[in-house]
C-alpha cells in the first residue's frame, strides 16, 4: 500500500456521490480505506517527493478534481457560529480566497519565504485561510491559543522572532502592550469589522487583494510550522515541522485512524492553538478530500455540541476525553440522535474506560483513542476493524516502529513498564518533528540509542496493544510500588462526586511518598460532609483498582491548574506538596 500524492492517489479517493448520500443514515465499523490492521501495517509505504507543498499538491489538486466532477458536492469547509451565520466553501473557493490572503502577506506585509507568522485567532474562517496562505507563501506558521496573556504573547514573539502577527480585537491590546519589546515584529493584521490604529484590517484588505498568486516551490524538508508545546514543565519549547512531516505525515491519521473519504464531514473541537488542530482540522481531512466542519463556540457547551451533532451531517467526530466526559454527563444527552455520525475518535490525553462505555451505551458507537504528540503524527491508535481494549491506546500506526525501552535503550518484553520510544535509526521516519528550535540540548535529550524517547511511560501487552501509564516525571514511588496517576484518576472519575481530579506524589515519613488526589467536586456534592466524602472516595478507589494505589491524601479544590491548552499542571501541584520539606 503506497501513498503517493499524485493524480492516481486522488483518483482512488474520488468516490462517486451516488455511492453514499451526504444525509443518508448509515453506520459502519468496517474500514473504508484498508482491509485490516495487519495488512495496513505490513503494506504501508509513504513516498516522499523532493518538492512538496500542501496547498499546491493537495488542495489545488482537489480543486482540479472538483472542477472535473470527480469529487462529491460535499463542501471543503463548512463553518457555523450558532447565531445563524454559515459559511460553505468549495476547494476552488478556498484556493481563491487563500491566494488573496497570500498576496497580502507578501505584498502588504512584505514577508519573505521562511519568515515567521504568529496566528492567534479563534475558530473563525480566517484561521483556515491564514493556514493555507502561509503554505502558499512559504512563510512559517506559528499557531497559538486565544487564551494567551500578555506574558505568553511576549514570550512567543521574542523567542520565535516572528515578523507578523494575525489576531482579533480581543488580543490586539495585549499585542500592542508588548510590541515595542519585539524588534522583529513589523506587521500586524487584525480580523475585525472596525479599524484599529497601527493595524492593517484583513477584512478590508481581502476585498481589494488580487487572487493572482503563484504558490512557492518548497522542498519537502523546509520548515513549515512551529508549535509551542504546552509547557507542563519549564517554558514552552518550539517544535519544528516541515512541509512533509505534517503535510504528508498526517495522511496516516486521515487515511487510517480517521478513515476519511471525500464524502465525510469531519468535526474536530480542538482549540486552534493546539497541534491537534493541524492534525484533524487541516491536514488529515483535506488530504483525504473530506469536508472540515467548524463550530465557533467561545467556550465548550455540551448542549450546543450535542445539538450540532444531531442537526448537521457530521460523520466523524474528534474531541478530547474531558469533552466526551462532559457530554455523557449532560442530562439531556439521551434526547439527541446522531443520524449521520459513524466514527468517534479521541486524543490529547488518555480516556477513561468508564467514559467510553457510557458513550457507547448512549450512541452505539465506540471511541477510538489515538496517541500522539506535538512532535509527531499518530504514534498508536485504535483502528476500525480492531478489537478495542478499554483503556488501551491501541497498536502502533503504520508510520512508526514503537517499542517500550529501559533506561539503556534496550527493548523490553511484553508486560514490562518502560519508556515509550520510536525507532529513528538508521532511518528517521516521516511524521516526526525536526528539532526543538534554538534548543539543541533538549533535542539531544530525546534520543536514546536508536530511539526517540516520547517522555511517556507505558507497556505493551502480549497482543501488541500499548497502554499509557504516565508522563515519565509523574510516576509515584510509594513503599517500592510504582504508581501511575492515570489509573488512580480513572478510578476516581467513576465516583459520582468527582468532576475532575489530578493525582500526584506527596511526601510521607514512612513510605517516602504517597498518592495524593486533588479533586474538583460535582455541584451536587459540594455541600456534603467532606471528611465522610473523602473516606467514601478512598474506599471507592480501593474497590476499583489495586488497594495500594488509593489516595491516602485527598484535597478538595475549586479548580485544577491548567496550561493554556487545557492540560493539567501536575508539576505545579506536586511542587506545592514537596516545597515545604
Amino acid at each position: 500500500m503506497k501513498i503517493l500524492l499524485c493524480a492516481k492517489y486522488f483518483q482512488c479517493l474520488a468516490i462517486p456521490g451516488s455511492m453514499r448520500a451526504l444525509h443518508k443514515d448509515y453506520r459502519t465499523m468496517t474500514p473504508q480505506n484498508f482491509s485490516n490492521y495487519e495488512s495496513m501495517k505490513q503494506d504501508f509505504k509513504l513516498e516522499i517527493p523532493e518538492y512538496f507543498n500542501f496547498a499546491k499538491d493537495v488542495l489545488d489538486q482537489w480543486t482540479n478534481m472538483e472542477k472535473a466532477g470527480k469529487r462529491p458536492s460535499n463542501p471543503a469547509f463548512w463553518w457555523i457560529n450558532g447565531n445563524g451565520e454559515e459559511v460553505r466553501w468549495s476547494f476552488e473557493e478556498l484556493g481563491y480566497l487563500s491566494r488573496k490572503f497570500a498576496n497580502i502577506l507578501t505584498e502588504a506585509c512584505g514577508l519573505q519565504r521562511g519568515d515567521r507568522v504568529i496566528l492567534l485567532l479563534p475558530r473563525i474562517p480566517e484561521w483556515w485561510l491564514a493556514n493555507i496562505a502561509c503554505l502558499r507563501t512559504g512563510t512559517v506558521l506559528i499557531p497559538g491559543t486565544t487564551q494567551m496573556t500578555q506574558k505568553d504573547i511576549l514570550y512567543r514573539l521574542q523567542s520565535s522572532k516572528a515578523k507578523c502577527i494575525i489576531t482579533n480585537e480581543v488580543l490586539a491590546p495585549a499585542v500592542d502592550a508588548v510590541a515595542s519589546k519585539c524588534e522583529n515584529l513589523h506587521s500586524k493584521l487584525i480580523v475585525s469589522q472596525s479599524p484599529r490604529e497601527g493595524w492593517e484590517n484583513l477584512k478590508e484588505m481581502m476585498k481589494h487583494a488580487s487572487d493572482n498568486h503563484t504558490c512557492v516551490k518548497t522542498k519537502h524538508n523546509e520548515m513549515m510550522a512551529i508549535f509551542f508545546t504546552s509547557g507542563t514543565s519549564g517554558y514552552p519549547k518550539m517544535t519544528g515541522h516541515t512541509h512533509s512531516s505534517f503535510g504528508l505525515g498526517l495522511s496516516i491519521n486521515g487515511r487510517f485512524w480517521l478513515d476519511l473519504t471525500p464524502l465525510d464531514v469531519m468535526w474536530n473541537t480542538s482549540d486552534t492553538g493546539w497541534a491537534k488542530s493541524a492534525w484533524s482540522s487541516v491536514f488529515s481531512p483535506w488530504i483525504q478530500g473530506a469536508c472540515v466542519f467548524a463550530h465557533y463556540l467561545p467556550r465548550f457547551e455540551p448542549a450546543s455540541i450535542l445539538q450540532t451533532l444531531s442537526e448537521f451531517p457530521i460523520t466523524v467526530f474528534c474531541s478530547a476525553p474531558t469533552a466526551y466526559r462532559m457530554l455523557v454527563q449532560n442530562d439531556k444527552a439521551r434526547r439527541y440522535k446522531f443520524k449521520s455520525l459513524k466514527h468517534c475518535v479521541s486524543g490529547g490525553e488518555p480516556i477513561n474506560p468508564e467514559v467510553t462505555e457510557q458513550w457507547r451505551n448512549r450512541t452505539g458507537l465506540d471511541i477510538y483513542e489515538g496517541y500522539g504528540q506535538t512532535e509527531t503524527v499518530l504514534i498508536c491508535g485504535n483502528f476500525k476493524g480492531m478489537k478495542i481494549k478499554p483503556g488501551s491506546m491501541g497498536k502502533p500506526s503504520p508510520a512508526f516502529d514503537v517499542k517500550i525501552l529501559d533506561v539503556n535503550g534496550n527493548v523490553l518484553p511484553p508486560g514490562k513498564e518502560g519508556d515509550i520510544g520510536i525507532r529513528v535509526r538508521p532511518n528517521r521516519p516521516l511524521g516526526l518533528f525536526t528539532h526543538y528550535i534554538d534548543n539543541p540540548t533538549k533535542t539531544a535529550s530525546t534520543l536514546r540509542g536508536n530511539f526517540y524517547i516520547t517522555g511517556d511511560r507505558g507497556y505493551m501487552d502480549e497482543d501488541g496493544y500499548f497502554w499509557f501509564v504516565s508522563r515519565a516525571d509523574d510516576i509515584i514511588l510509594s513503599s517500592g510500588y510504582r504508581i501511575g496517576p492515570f489509573e488512580v484518576e480513572s478510578a476516581l472519575i467513576e465516583h459520582p462526586a468527582v468532576a475532575e481530579s489530578a493525582v500526584v506524589s506527596s511526601p510521607d515519613p514512612i513510605r517516602g511518598e504517597v498518592v495524593k488526589a486533588f479533586i474538583v467536586l460535582n455541584p451536587d456534592y459540594k455541600s456534603h460532609d467532606q471528611e465522610q466524602l473523602k473516606k467514601e472516595i478512598q474506599e471507592h478507589v480501593k474497590r476499583n483498582t489495586a488497594p495500594y494505589k488509593y489516595p491516602r491524601k485527598v484535597e478538595f479544590i475549586q479548580e485544577l491548574p491548567k496550561t493554556i491548552s487545557g492540560k493539567i499542571k501536575r508539576n505545579e501541584l506536586r511542587k506545592k506538596e514537596w516545597e515545604t520539606i
